[in-house]
């Protein structure tokens, strides 16, 4: 009896073993991407064909901060009819070169339309990755695409010759008040 019992839960061990092993998603990602920054900014995407429902991706666009440190802006986003078709993009983050997070983006809006965007300030020169992840929903293409800025920070010095410019101004215009 006792053999018989081992027996029977060893069936349904194995049963509900074979039976719970879930088809994996396949990783449909790109191969790394340089963006050709023009003045500093500069657009990026991808599109992924028919037939990977349930695929995921991790794309990621490689570029290059000079010797001025600069803040980012980025946006990326996707278009589908519904919900229910083309693709979803799950996350939009920035890293540096060594794979080290940066900062992860914000999702303003998710749906038949996509939007996620991440802004940071102060990026060190060096070299550094936007890394979009996602998902396909259905067995439609999808496409998602996306832009870039980097605006130059002020170094100090700056700062400070523009208030002694002001402050010089400020005085040449009290003393002439005087006279």
């Amino acid at each position: 009896m006792k053999t018989s019992k081992s027996l029977v839960a060893a069936i349904v061990f194995a049963t509900a073993s074979l039976g719970s092993s879930a088809v994996l998603a396949d990783d449909i990602s790109h191969s790394q991407q340089a963006l050709n920054l023009l003045d500093d900014s500069a657009f990026f995407g991808a599109s992924f064909g028919m037939n990977n429902n349930d695929d995921t991706f991790l794309d990621q666009f490689t570029f290059t901060v000079g010797a001025v440190p600069s803040n980012l802006d980025a946006i990326v986003s996707s278009i589908s009819r519904t919900a229910d078709t083309g693709l979803n993009i799950t996350g939009l983050s920035l890293y540096g070169s060594t794979g080290t997070l940066v900062t992860s983006g914000n999702m303003s809006q998710t749906g038949a339309i996509d939007v996620w965007t991440l802004t940071t300030d102060n990026l060190a020169s060096g070299d550094y990755y936007l890394q979009v992840s996602g998902n396909m929903v259905s067995d439609t293409a999808g496409s998602f695409g996306g832009s870039v800025m980097l605006a130059p920070v002020p170094e100090p010095e700056t700062y400070g010759m523009m208030l002694a410019g002001l402050g010089l101004l400020g005085f040449m215009s009290r003393r002439r008040k005087a006279k």
